[in-house]
């Protein structure tokens, strides 16, 4: 039966080598992703709210002008003179500059703005990471559909070949019918499990294509002997500290918390005076003509440079509203920080324990392999001289073949827990994935 395991291993390991891996696959993904494009153009937005609050202490020049035509007609009352009408055209234009000098609700507009983009940065960062384990689990997920369905035609081939024997030897007499029947029920059950793992894996692969934008042919599948080392540092309160401060989430939260702080301050701004430096240019030209043989023109120019201020008196209590409601956000903002830094320590935490209880499980998993092969290896050995039945060596060999299906999925279970615990700690970057892709190959 050694040459199951090898139909088994030639099933699951062998790809074509140009298939592609978990790097391409990202690089793939970060292209057509659209959850990661709206993320980017969602930054690219958030970007704009710098400049946005930078032209609220600039200078605002506004250049206006008009015409208009004038007509008036006069009627004098108790006088000889006959009615006249007088008509024209005033043309005006003008150019008015207004510099802000004091406004407390700009210049915390402004800060606000700094701590916006910040927060920004941070959502973005965090998108990032996210494509990057979407990207990992859904590649894994694929790859343990194909081994899952791999074992089960392995297993299915090797009962087709017991069915076979239980059959010959019932025809010779050396078997009951029950082997026979026995056989054919594992026989059944595994064309049923296949049905069921092709649907499987179809659903996988379609998971994958939602995120890349195209049905992944061919993955380089992990490579069948790897060593996965253990976190650095090795210390779990080491990585809940850092996630406290350095999760994207926390820092996106750290922002929001300092945005709300700057409401507070713009609300209470509304009580503040302000002052301007308003300067303005206008000229004006007006025609007039009369009923008379009297016409006349004039042209004025008005030049004015000077202080503007102004001092809210009241406002229907607008103001006070928003300061209360400025200071409730801030509040909130403040628990919701609290929440972040408590979700990052426990992802942190579940992480780090996926890790390490996960290699543990790897080496139980390897050493279980090693004895489920021997006993495959001693019922059958037992069949043929017969002290071991039938049903002795099926039940061996679904052993064998689930065993390698929890290795297979021990492993990736155990990386994708690496790759999320860089990211509860706001490190997770693509050389973290290169590092995980160069333990992928046919090997």
């Amino acid at each position: 039966m050694r040459r199951h395991a090898l139909l088994l291993g030639i099933l699951v390991f062998s790809q074509p080598l140009f298939a592609a891996d978990l790097v391409q696959t990202y690089r793939e993904a970060r292209a057509n992703d659209p959850v990661y494009a709206s993320a980017r153009a969602a930054r690219d937005a958030g970007r704009e709210s710098l400049p946005q609050g930078m032209a609220q202490m600039l200078p605002k020049v506004v250049a206006n002008a008009s015409t208009q035509m004038n007509y008036i007609g006069m009627t004098f009352r108790s006088t000889t003179l006959p009615p006249s009408t007088r008509d024209g055209n005033t043309n005006t234009y003008g150019v008015t500059l207004t510099q802000p000098l004091f406004n407390w609700q700009a210049m915390m507009e402004y800060k606000e703005a700094g701590f916006k983009v910040a927060e920004t940065e941070a959502v973005f960062g965090q998108a990032t990471q996210d494509l990057i384990l979407r990207v990992a689990q859904a590649y894994f997920d694929v790859l343990a559909s194909q081994d899952s369905l791999a074992f089960i035609q392995a297993q299915k081939a090797a009962i087709s070949e017991q069915l076979a024997q239980a059959k010959r030897n019932f025809e010779v007499g050396t078997a009951t019918i029950t082997d026979t029947h026995e056989a054919q029920a594992r026989f059944d059950l595994a064309v049923s499990q296949e049905i069921a793992a092709q649907s499987d894996l179809e659903i996988k692969k379609s998971t994958l294509q939602q995120i890349i934008g195209k049905f992944p042919e061919r993955l380089t599948p992990l490579r069948h002997a790897v060593h996965l080392s253990p976190p650095q540092p090795n210390a779990m309160e080491q990585w809940i500290s850092r996630a406290e401060d350095e999760n994207f989430a926390v820092r996106a939260q750290q922002a929001a918390l300092a945005i709300a702080s700057r409401e507070v301050e713009r609300g209470r701004a509304g009580h503040y005076p302000t002052i301007n430096m308003v300067g303005n240019f206008s000229k004006n030209s007006a025609s007039i003509f009369t009923s008379g043989p009297a016409s006349y023109s004039t042209d004025s120019i008005d030049r004015s440079i000077g202080l503007q201020l102004s001092i809210p008196l009241y406002s229907g209590g607008g103001i006070n509203s928003l300061v209360r409601q400025a200071i409730a956000n801030q509040e909130k903002a403040r628990h919701d920080l609290e929440n972040a830094r408590r979700s990052a320590a426990l992802a942190a935490h579940q992480a780090y324990l996926g890790v390490t209880n996960g290699i543990a499980q790897v080496k139980a998993l390897e050493a279980a392999l090693v004895s489920s092969q021997s006993a495959l290896d001693s019922n059958e050995l037992g069949y043929r001289v017969g002290v071991r039945i039938e049903i002795d060596v099926l039940n061996a060999q679904q052993q064998l073949f689930s065993t390698m299906r929890d290795l297979a999925q021990a492993r990736y279970n155990t990386l994708l827990n690496g790759l999320k615990l860089k990211a509860a700690a706001g490190t997770l970057t693509e050389k973290d994935l290169e590092t995980v892709n160069r333990l992928l190959g046919t090997s």
